[in-house]
């Protein structure tokens, strides 16, 4: 706690059973609570320093608003199933079948810096608040599928684009509406290949981009807004991540380089 509050510059006095945030109202933040942040992190590592430091901020932030303003602001997130954001099994709220994604609560807006981001919330920081977000969730999947509607029609009207967010969902979150999926799969036959690398991005022509870019372009993204390593499966009920295996980017280096290519002359560039 103490690292945190220095490194990452947030203002708590020690207590003997853990700490009080600055601020008004002023939070109390144990050590049990503490534990739930950081979960199975090192105490001392980088890792459990992040998630310390988000849990901080979300705790603060939620005891600032009403219970109005929380619950015009919840939406909806779907995170990977072992991504760095998801916050453990306490905060699934809808498990999509094919075991590797999850969805649950975020709020929108709940940092005053990053005004366009949904941040997600761990249930026991709601817990820690009091607060019950159960009746909430009815109207967040509803959300969820009028932006999974929106997402359809613009995916039909721009087929071979890349798939981008709506609203406040972003691509793999809009992979848990069951109208986008249905949208995307009946036109395939029943099943689509999808490579979402990143959680803002996500490809549907395959055939069309390089065998290895999903395992690289998910490789170099930053752990927070990574999507899944490896291509998925989308079917109307189900999202499945391919196994692990292959060799895709001994693949690509077999493609010969075209020498002989006249094309590929010599140009003057002035």
């Amino acid at each position: 706690m103490l690292a945190v509050s220095v490194m990452h510059d947030i203002d708590m006095l020690p207590t003997d059973t853990g700490a009080l945030l600055a601020g008004v109202p002023q939070v109390t933040v144990t050590l049990t609570d503490v534990a739930a942040a950081i979960r199975d992190a090192d105490p001392n590592s980088p890792s459990a320093h992040g998630r310390l430091d988000l849990w901080l901020r979300v705790r603060r932030a939620i005891a600032e608003r009403s219970l109005d303003e929380l619950a015009e602001t919840l939406r909806p997130v779907a995170l990977p199933v072992g991504h760095e954001l998801h916050p453990g099994p306490s905060w699934v709220r809808q498990r999509v079948l094919g075991g590797c994604l999850d969805l649950g609560i975020g709020f929108a807006g709940l940092f005053r810096d990053q005004p366009d981001n949904v941040i997600v919330t761990p249930q026991s920081v709601l817990d820690a608040a009091g607060i019950d977000a159960g009746p909430w969730w009815r109207g967040a999947n509803e959300y969820l599928e009028n932006m999974g509607a929106l997402a359809t029609s613009r995916w039909r009207r721009e087929p071979r684009g890349p798939l981008r967010p709506m609203g406040d969902c972003d691509v793999i979150t809009l992979l848990a509406s069951a109208v986008f999926r249905g949208a995307l799969c009946a036109d395939a036959g029943g099943m689509r290949a999808i490579a979402a690398p990143m959680r803002n991005r996500g490809w549907l022509e395959l055939s069309r981009i390089d065998s290895a870019f999903a395992l690289s372009a998910a490789a170099i993204t930053d752990d927070e807004n990574r999507g899944f390593p490896r291509p998925i499966l989308l079917t109307i009920d189900e999202v499945t991540i391919v196994p692990e295996g292959g060799r895709p980017a001994e693949i690509v280096l077999r493609d010969p380089v075209g020498a002989d290519k006249s094309w590929l002359r010599d140009i003057l560039y002035r």
